[in-house]
């Protein structure tokens, strides 16, 4: 077994190399983009602010362009680049790996979804020039995250990587999918996130019997997090489009249910266009986007720190108030940005159950 496991490490990694080559000059690119990320995060941090202007009124978060800098971040790489407070958590992979086997005794699921950078999908609002592949299409310069998630997979790990299906997308006439002056996606990145995520959990979920809800489409003007980071004076605020979901007949946003057989787990990406206030709108995030494509709520378990740690430990809260959260679970929806991977707190061991 473990000379198959050897393999398998050794495939995924040739296969991430010939991706990450499969660009026009790709290898010094893909190298110059790595290092121009960590730049601009080393600049930005020693400027001490979070934001980094790009190109045509692009925001791009310091911590987010560290982390596509590092290169390599689990196993013997995972204690020299990650922002882990203790080196034994520094490593994401056996904290994810002992989640997935404890949902997998108890009977439910677990997709892993990370949220791709923004510099990954517009690569062009931080550079002048970006690397297409044989069919004209923008490249992939995230070599070390595809690597990663195949060392999920071989794990047995379900991984939904939207990498590839948001720089198909990223031209959306909707809008763009992540909001520009904002470290968040936008609400048309949520609609496609949930239109994924229901793909991969509706063969399992087609018996639930079906309840109506609504979308309807709207533009509202945000105040994002990096552009209130900007000295004065500050640009106009961004414009983004948003669907608001609410039940059929009625107005209000869709409460989420602790009875769902879906939990959405994870970071601020599950709040942003739901919770409101900070998250900048209300009834039109991810938790809303899913109910009104699985046709059910989900439960809701999202923080507005980290999706690593913290949540999970929310998660353990739910289960030693209601001794019966787990009955009629399913699926565990693990969705947070990929820069958790090197930027969080550290990656625990964490018990779903009292």
């Amino acid at each position: 077994m473990k000379r198959l496991e050897c393999f398998l490490v050794i495939l995924v990694m040739a296969v991430s190399q010939v991706l990450a080559a499969g660009t026009n000059g790709a290898p010094e690119f893909a190298q110059a983009f790595q290092t121009q990320c960590a730049v601009l995060a080393q600049t930005a941090e020693a400027q001490g602010t979070m934001t980094v202007p790009g190109c045509d009124g692009w925001l791009f978060l310091a911590s987010e362009l560290r982390h596509l800098g590092v290169g390599p971040f689990w196993g013997e790489f995972a204690a020299k680049v990650s922002r882990a407070m203790k080196p034994d958590q520094a490593d994401p992979l056996p904290a994810i790996v002992d989640f997935h086997d404890q949902l997998t005794a108890m009977g439910v699921e677990l997709l892993v979804v990370p949220v791709p950078p923004k510099a990954i999908i517009y690569p062009d609002g931080l550079l002048d020039k970006v690397p297409c592949d044989s069919t004209g299409h923008l490249a992939r310069l995230d070599a070390a995250l595809q690597t990663f998630y195949g060392q999920l997979r071989i794990k047995g790990i379900h991984v939904l990587d939207l990498t590839s299906v948001f720089i198909k997308n990223r031209s959306n006439p909707e809008d763009a999918l992540f909001c520009r002056q904002d470290s968040h996606w936008s609400g048309t990145g949520c609609v496609l996130a949930a239109t994924e995520i229901c793909r991969e959990l509706s063969a399992t979920l087609n018996n639930r019997l079906k309840q109506a809800f609504t979308g309807q489409w709207d533009t509202v003007e945000i105040s994002g997090d990096l552009w209130q980071a900007l000295g004065d004076p500050k640009p106009p605020r961004e414009q983004v489009r948003i669907r608001r979901v609410s039940r059929a007949g009625q107005r209000d946003p869709v409460e989420p249910s602790s009875k769902s057989p879906v939990i959405l787990l994870g970071d601020s990406h599950g709040l942003v266009f739901h919770g409101g206030d900070d998250m900048l709108a209300k009834g039109a995030g991810l938790s809303d986007q899913l109910a009104l494509e699985l046709g059910f709520p989900v439960d809701l378990v999202a923080v507005r720190g980290s999706g690593a740690t913290p949540a999970r430990i929310n998660l353990l809260r739910r289960a030693q108030k209601d001794p019966n959260y787990w009955v009629g679970k399913k699926w565990v929806v693990w969705c947070f940005s990929a820069r958790e991977f090197t930027e969080s707190d550290g990656w625990r061991k964490v018990p779903i159950k009292p």
